[in-house]
């Protein structure tokens, strides 16, 4: 489809995805961005543990924190608030 005709999500319509695990002071710290951002903006987001789930863990040990973005990795160990905020409002 043409870019022209593509509907541009809203951030109410986005999903942030924080892939994370217990006792990892990088996750608490991704957390806090995606909970400012998502909270600023009105966007959901969820947040999933690797030790509960074999998939994930097999694909994201080695980055996480990682954050995706409609289900598309955004970035891992460290999140950025602006280049976050830009992803979801396309800005």
């Amino acid at each position: 489809m043409s870019p022209l005709f593509r509907r541009k999500a809203v951030p109410q319509e986005r999903l942030v995805t924080l892939v994370r695990k217990p006792g990892c002071h990088l996750c608490d710290d991704a957390q806090s961005v995606v909970e400012k951002v998502c909270g600023d903006l009105g966007v959901p987001w969820e947040g999933r543990d690797i030790t509960g789930d074999r998939e994930l863990h097999d694909r994201y040990w080695e980055q996480i924190p990682v954050v995706l973005v409609d289900g598309e990795q955004h970035t891992f160990w460290r999140v950025d608030e602006g280049r976050l905020r830009r992803a979801l409002t396309g800005g």
